[in-house]
């Protein structure tokens, strides 16, 4: 098997350290939401933290799938956020520190997956 690129095994590395925080945070926001708490993104970005850590493994072992699963996870991490700006523009309650996650979170999985395609 060939070497893997240092950069790979930092996003690898990035993604399941990544993931286990999302699952920890959004276990702790399931169980006791707060005011403008928006359930479709947390219950998103739980289920999403198991993608993570699938996503960072299988880059660390060199998978095909992992790329795509990068790429999966970055396109659906952009529409969750897109549904997310409409449900603020209808005037749905929301936490500014939602907004800058989702925005955050969208960036690093665009990251993530640029390198994975890039690297492979």
């Amino acid at each position: 098997m060939p070497e893997r690129p240092h950069i790979l095994t930092i996003a690898a590395a990035v993604a399941v350290i990544f993931g286990a925080i999302t699952i920890i945070s959004g276990a702790r926001a399931l169980i006791s939401p707060g005011p403008g708490v928006v359930s479709f993104v947390v219950w998103f970005n739980y289920v999403a933290g198991f993608a993570y850590i699938a996503a960072g493994y299988g880059l660390w072992r060199g998978a095909t799938w992992a790329q795509w699963l990068a790429g999966a996870i970055a396109l659906a991490t952009a529409i969750i956020f897109v549904g997310f700006l409409w449900h603020i523009a209808q005037g749905g309650a929301w936490m500014g520190r939602t907004f800058g996650a989702m925005g955050f979170r969208t960036a690093v999985w665009a990251v993530i997956a640029t390198i994975a395609f890039r690297r492979r």
